[in-house]
């Protein structure tokens, strides 16, 4: 990925394929996990949900008047975030989801196929 720098790409994508340590869209390939945002996909430096902080989540929160829904990926299997990590999305008022990695992709897509203000933060699968 590129185009602001490395590892972003400006715009709305939907997801072509997800597994083997990355996703495609955008006539692209990505290893690793990725934030999806109103400004673009953006490679996002997460391994699992262990690694999610505040500060995982900053560039969202940034963009928040743009979202009004956000899917967490959580790898293979649902995971729910520390319940800190949860008020700071109740904080900024997102109806959020947590869900396995392939079902947050799909999700996403219908999402953005209807339009809505969807944001996605995706942990690759293996």
């Amino acid at each position: 990925m590129s185009a602001r720098g490395e590892g972003f790409v400006p715009g709305r994508h939907p997801l072509d394929a997800v597994g083997q340590g990355g996703f495609r869209f955008a006539d692209m390939s990505h290893r690793g996990s990725i934030l999806i945002l109103p400004s673009g996909v953006h490679a996002w430096p997460i391994n699992s949900v262990s690694d999610l902080t505040s500060t995982s989540f900053q560039p969202l929160f940034a963009e928040a008047y743009d979202i009004d829904f956000v899917l967490i990926g959580t790898g293979e299997k649902i995971i729910h975030l520390a319940e800190p990590l949860l008020w700071r999305f109740r904080e900024y008022r997102f109806q959020f989801d947590m869900m396995a990695t392939l079902a947050a992709a799909r999700t996403y897509n219908v999402l953005v196929a209807e339009h809505r203000r969807v944001a996605a933060a995706l942990i690759a699968l293996p």
